[in-house]
């Protein structure tokens, strides 16, 4: 699998990168439920209950998911079980369908290990998403991510993300509250503590359980903290840390840098880490670390740093799809030099 996307890869960054991704997205699709499915899940997963967590009440095979934004409609989940990942979130999803933002929205900093997106929350819409839910057939946690319609004002979020959690919550393991969307119209008037706790009193008042809270890496420490006292007065079952940034750091080199969007990938590495750090060292329930994931030593480092379990969308990018097996069996090899018996042992040992 190594050697053949290292054939495939400079076909797929030779066409444009949202295009790119919808080829690998249908490819993906065309392997569910085929033999050649079972035969990929026998070489990526890597079975070892040293890998196996627990975190608002989901259990996980391994620790290492798939962020949302790469499985928008909720299409591949079974195909990413089959690539080795311990879950899934799927969206962001809102109550009605979204065109997104006008192309081209995606932009690739290859030289950086880095995306550049402003898709705009393009997706099938709740309904639609919510009955292809019901039928997926897969082992792992999923996890829906919920966000606001475009055309919605902040001032009737709340109802609205209520209805695509209704619409969503028969097929969703676990649900991600989506305030901190950078590529969305509306956003930055919800990332403040009455807006928050005005959504989080909705969804908590429908049922929505488990819930979780991503957070921007962009908001200021006393933001975070409000967010995190709310975790605490709603009983929020974890926190995801964190979406993409609008910060451009000096290191990065690729032209596309200054293209308007949200930035992920290795770049964000490091200041994702300490984001957990942060959030782990001021509440006691889940992190869920994202930012910069796409080798065992970061995903340690995330899970030293508090992280219950993390996340990956641009490794997955760059790496290609044995990440996750490289990952976890990089993993298993940490832990044993450093005298852990599992992966939960580890979580937090450097906050």
């Amino acid at each position: 699998m190594t050697r053949l996307y290292r054939f495939a890869r400079p076909l797929l960054f030779s066409l444009p990168p949202e295009t790119a991704h919808a080829a690998v997205e249908t490819g993906l699709a065309s392997l569910q439920g085929t033999p050649l499915a079972r035969v990929l899940e026998g070489r990526l997963a890597v079975e070892d209950e040293r890998l196996a967590t627990t975190a608002f009440g989901q259990s996980f095979p391994n620790p290492v998911g798939v962020a949302a934004g790469f499985d928008k409609n909720a299409r591949v989940a079974p195909a990413l079980a089959a690539l080795g990942f311990g879950f899934v979130e799927v969206g962001g999803v809102t109550a009605t369908p979204q065109a997104g933002n006008p192309r081209p929205r995606l932009f690739r900093l290859a030289a950086d290990e880095a995306l550049v997106n402003r898709m705009g929350l393009n997706n099938d819409g709740a309904a639609a998403i919510g009955r292809r839910l019901q039928d997926v057939d897969v082992d792992i946690p999923v996890g829906v991510n919920i966000a606001k319609s475009e055309d919605v004002d902040p001032g009737a979020a709340p109802a609205d993300y209520r209805e695509t959690y209704e619409r969503v919550a028969a097929g969703g393991d676990f649900f991600v509250v989506n305030v901190s969307c950078p590529n969305s119209q509306g956003f930055e008037e919800l990332q403040n503590r009455e807006a928050m706790a005005a959504i989080f009193g909705e969804l908590g008042d429908a049922g929505a359980s488990p819930l979780l809270v991503k957070l921007s890496p962009d908001l200021p420490a006393p933001a975070i903290d409000d967010t995190l006292e709310l975790v605490d007065e709603f009983d929020l079952d974890g926190v995801v840390a964190t979406n993409t940034t609008t910060q451009r750091p000096a290191s990065l080199s690729s032209p596309n840098r200054l293209e308007d969007g949200g930035l992920s990938g290795k770049p964000l590495a490091e200041d994702a880490t300490e984001m957990v750090r942060y959030v782990a060292r001021r509440t006691d329930v889940p992190v869920v670390g994202v930012g910069g994931v796409s080798s065992p030593a970061d995903a340690y480092a995330k899970v030293r740093a508090g992280a219950s379990v993390v996340q990956l969308y641009t490794g997955l990018i760059y790496r290609g799809p044995t990440i996750a097996r490289d990952i976890n069996q990089g993993l298993l090899e940490l832990l044993e030099r450093d005298g852990f018996e599992d992966v939960e042992d580890a979580v937090g040992v450097d906050v």
